[in-house]
Parts: structure tokens; sequence; C-alpha cells
């Protein structure tokens, strides 16, 4: 069958802009394993940075590179499609005419803003089919959301970024990490709750605190005056946005990692910590639970004496069964692939054009 015969799906991929932001690894790592998928689709990939584009090396794929007039419908006037599949629920770009339209929500953490609500609310009014990155995000959307009856809704779970292990015995880490030390990654937003983990280590003097993540905020800078004002300068440190080397450096040598967010779709760096056998420390709120399965650990609050016992007794429990966990978190890292992903994003799209 000829190549301009298969159905065409508009991918919009604003979001692959910022690689160190969750959103952009979810565009990434699912339009490159869609692109090398067994598909009988051809797809077409709205995106800014031509720098990528040689990830997604396949002759079913072509890119429309996207620049600000695209912000307006008016502009995707006689591009032919059969399926638009918008990659967030936040994206502003929109097709002009009614078409099958596939809507995936990571979360509605934002449906307090009017402006917000207002866009989300008409993207699932036009939406064929929603997909969510979760349970928890389907049972919020329709916590604050009317989703119709006549919309098809599916959970496809993201995959496990970590596929292969780095050689990381030339990183050079930052002085901190030369002792135990425990892990954290993640955007400087309050919603991830790095402060409760500040607070905690004013009790706790057995380890460092390594967070890294894009560090340039208002947030940030709290987190900043709050390690100055407890005197934690030589324990606890703030990296910046690390390498991918560099993350698996910090992943494989932390005595655990923690993840106290208070406001989750997925939380991606849970099983990129458990591919590496490595204990985990989470909040119990929102989707947590969900992705961490039962032999994460959990905070149930964030007092922090009570949130240093649960560690404490944590890693013991841990340490005391170290070789059977060890299995438990990499088997249940192995269950979040890209490729399946990818191949259930297919059936959406395949369901949709019967």
């Amino acid at each position: 069958m000829a190549c301009q015969t298969y159905p065409i799906v508009l991918l919009e991929a604003h979001n692959i802009r910022n690689l160190s932001y969750g959103l952009g690894v979810f565009n990434f790592e699912l339009l490159k394993a869609l692109s090398k998928a067994n598909t009988d689709f051809r797809l077409k990939i709205n995106m800014v940075d031509p720098s990528l584009m040689p990830f997604f090396d396949s002759p079913l794929v072509e890119f429309h590179r996207y620049n600000s007039f695209q912000r307006h419908s008016i502009a995707w006037i006689g591009t032919k499609m059969n399926i638009w599949h918008s990659l967030s629920q936040d994206l502003k770009v929109e097709p002009f005419h009614d078409v099958n339209y596939v809507l995936t929500i990571h979360d509605v953490i934002n449906h307090n803003n009017k402006k917000y609500k207002k866009r989300l609310e008409e993207k699932i009014r036009r939406a064929t089919a929603i997909t969510y990155i979760s349970k928890f995000a389907q049972e919020d959307t329709h916590r604050y959301f009317n989703v119709g009856s006549h919309v098809k809704e599916s959970v496809i779970y993201n995959g496990n970024t970590i596929t292969s292990f780095l050689d990381t015995s030339n990183f050079q880490p930052i002085e901190a990490a030369k002792v135990p030390f425990l892990y954290a990654i993640g955007d400087f937003q309050e919603r991830k709750n790095f402060h409760s983990l500040v607070e905690m280590m004013r009790v706790n003097s057995d380890f460092n605190l390594i967070i890294s993540g894009k560090s340039e905020n208002d947030y940030a800078r709290k987190i900043r005056s709050m390690i100055d004002a407890y005197r934690l300068n030589d324990r606890v440190f703030l990296t910046g946005v690390v390498s991918e080397m560099g993350k698996q450096y910090y992943m494989s040598h932390a005595s655990a990692f923690l993840f106290p967010s208070t406001e989750e779709g997925f939380g991606l760096p849970i099983i990129e910590a458990m591919q590496f056998g490595k204990p985990v420390f989470l909040s119990t709120l929102t989707c947590l639970p969900e992705i961490g399965g039962t032999d994460a650990y959990y905070f149930e609050n964030f007092d922090p004496e009570y949130m240093n016992e649960r560690l404490i007794s944590g890693l013991h429990h841990f340490s005391e069964n170290q070789e059977s966990l060890e299995q438990k978190m990499k088997a249940r890292a192995s269950q979040f692939s890209w490729d399946r992903a990818a191949n259930e994003y297919l059936d959406v799209y395949r369901d949709i054009l019967r």
C-alpha cells in the first residue's frame, strides 16, 4: 500500500521544546516510540525544535515546524488529517475544522483558573477520545469537568525513560555525593513539596540531600532561603538541571529516592528510581500510590519528625529484605513501557477510524 493512502494523524507536540520538563519528556518518548512502531498511519508531528527530528526517523513520519501563526486555528485550513491528537490538556493550538480529536490529559491541577478551565472544557467538548496517563487523572477530570458519554476514554500509562544503564564512572558528582545521600528530582514548583524535605533534614543527621531540577524561580529561591536559615548549606544541595548521565549517577548511588509531591498526574522519576532497585518514599496524595504500588514507602503527612521516622524505619525494612525488594522495584519499573504505550495510542486511533 502506498504511503499516501495511509490515514494521517497530526500530533500537536509543542511541549517537546523543554526536555527538562515532564511534558517535554512525555512528548519526546512517546513520539520516538510511535515513529518506530509497526504503524498503519502517517504521523505528522507539529513541533518546535528541528534538532530533535533525527530521533523520529521513519518514512511514515513528517514534521511541521511550529510558528506563532499556528496558535490561530485558521492556520490549519486545508491541512489534511484524519485525527488530531493534542498531547497535553494545556495546549492552545487547535484545528480549524471539526475532526476526529484525541486529547491526552495529564492532570487538571489548574481547574480553578477560569481561562484554563474554559479552554479545557472546549477541548473535552470536541474530543472523540480522551486518554489519561493515570486512573487518578481520569477520576480528577470527572470530578471537575463534564465528560460526555459519547467520548471514548482510556488510561494509558507512561513508559520508563531509562531503558539502558549508562556508564557513569567518569561522571563528576558534587561533593555531597561522597557520603550517604538522599535524592530528589523534578521541576521546582510548590506542588513538588521539596520544602518538606528541607524541613525533614533539620532532624536528620544521617544523610545529605541532593535535589536536581531547573531551579531559577521563586520556589527555588524559597528553598535556598530555607537552607540558609536552617544552616543546612553543608548538607542540602541543589544541582540545577542534570544530564541523563548525572541523573543516573545520583539515582544509582542514592540511599533512597524521595518524591513527596502533593499534586501529580504520573511521576516519571518514581519508576526511573525503581529501575535501579532503589527504595522510593512518596506522598500518599493524588496518583502516587497508583504508580508506586505496594512496595513503595509513603509519607502520610509532612511533619518533619514523622517523615524522618518513616524514612529511617523504611530504610531499615529495605535493608533487611534488600535482595527481594530490589527485584520487586525493578519488576515494578518494567511494567511501564513506551513501546507498550505507543501501541495503545495506535489502538485508540484505529478504534476511532473503524
